[in-house]
């Protein structure tokens, strides 16, 4: 099973949607604006990553889950952010070189890419908006991403479970794990939605982050995006 390649494809699927809908625009920049303003998220929610938005997240947010075109571009933000925080806690912190998805052997960094999909798409129910239509949509276009049966089987499985950060938290066996899960997860809500904020402080909670290592993700990701 290859976690890491189709979380690729579904970043990369949606990226596409991007570029098609700036292909007529005289500014490249204006892409990003087009989704956040909800003019390619009509595009963006046919595609899995936007199914897993649902229709107004992907409108609102779009532009910003799409910068990160694969799974390094998220472990690279996640590494900025984790050795960021190590600079400014010297003392607490370990000064070891992070090991982030982006800086690992295949077999490791496919176990970081399993526990970041998961926390994607428990992110993604946080509002309760996937329902059966919505998980078949999805496994739809899951399939037309992968042919792997057994992926297709394990992603449909995440989705019919219920909402359970603690559970989710459970799979980050390192820190640079758990910095890069709750990026992710960052990545998939909105935090203006009382629920999925209060589901996102929870799983920070479970996860056990240190307040200013939280901080500098979020940091990092509002960097990422601008």
């Amino acid at each position: 099973m290859n976690t890491r390649s189709l979380m690729d494809k579904l970043l990369q699927s949606g990226q596409q949607f991007l570029d098609n809908q700036s292909n007529g625009s005289k500014s490249g920049d204006n892409k990003i604006g087009q989704f956040l303003t909800g003019a390619g998220g009509g595009a963006l929610a046919g595609t899995a990553v936007g199914l897993l938005l649902g229709n107004k997240k992907a409108r609102k947010m779009g532009g910003s889950v799409l910068k990160y075109g694969g799974v390094a571009a998220l472990g690279a933000v996640a590494f900025k952010a984790y050795q960021s925080w190590q600079q400014n806690n010297q003392q607490t912190a370990s000064q070891a070189i992070p090991q982030t998805i982006d800086r690992l052997p295949a077999p490791e960094a496919e176990l970081h890419s399993q526990a970041i999909l998961q926390a994607m798409i428990g992110a993604a129910k946080a509002d309760g908006h996937i329902n059966d239509q919505e998980r078949l949509l999805i496994d739809q276009q899951v399939a037309q991403i992968t042919d792997d049966p057994e992926l297709q089987h394990w992603i449909d499985s995440e989705l019919k479970k219920p909402v359970n950060p603690a559970e989710i938290a459970k799979l980050a066996s390192t820190q640079e794990m758990a910095a890069e899960m709750y990026l992710a997860s960052l990545i998939m809500i909105d935090e203006d939605s009382f629920m999925e904020k209060a589901y996102l402080d929870e799983l920070a909670r479970q996860l056990k982050l240190d307040g200013s290592l939280k901080a500098e993700i979020h940091h990092a990701k509002n960097n990422a995006v601008a």
